[in-house]
């Protein structure tokens, strides 16, 4: 693939999409890219994580059973798997299968660090919009919380951290 196909497909997809042309440059000319026959396992659930993959091309099944039931995603072109392994070495939380032929682009936390140290503004905007899904998980959570302790009748304080 052409690195300007890969800048394109890199600039549809979360996280990447906050980077100026010269990051995404950097990313794909750096960056792994991974033909997949269908079928191929890309990853396995508990396997160490090597990085973050970008659909470039294809359909790639999240199973997070890893048991033979229906997938429990499809990323399809555009989309990011492992955004947490982007920065850190983590346990997979689901097996990726390549549903059709399929390309993917792999960006290791090594690549992502220096992207990340040459181009200060667009950390500064990954951390801003990881905080703000971090914040919407937390809150979702903690309606969770209030909606078991109505069904349970038990009063538990809240444990929502402090707004600015």
């Amino acid at each position: 693939m052409a690195l300007e196909d890969d800048i394109a497909i890199l600039s549809q997809a979360p996280l990447f999409n906050l980077l100026d042309r010269d990051a995404l440059r950097l990313v794909a000319f750096a960056a792994e890219s991974r033909p997949l026959r269908a079928g191929d396992v890309l990853f396995r659930k508990d396997d160490r994580s090597d990085g973050g993959y970008v659909v470039a091309k294809g359909a790639i099944a999240l199973d997070a059973n890893d048991d033979g039931s229906p997938a429990d995603f499809i990323a399809k072109p555009g989309a990011l798997i492992g955004q947490s392994a982007l920065f850190t070495r983590i346990a997979r939380p689901a097996t990726a299968t390549a549903r059709e032929p399929s390309t993917v682009i792999r960006v290791s936390p090594s690549l992502m660090r220096r992207v990340l140290e040459e181009f200060p503004d667009a950390a500064a905007a990954m951390q801003d919009v990881m905080a703000q899904e971090l914040m919407r998980l937390t809150k979702g959570l903690e309606r969770v919380r209030q909606q078991i302790i109505a069904i349970d009748g038990e009063e538990i304080p809240a444990v929502l951290p402090d707004e600015d």
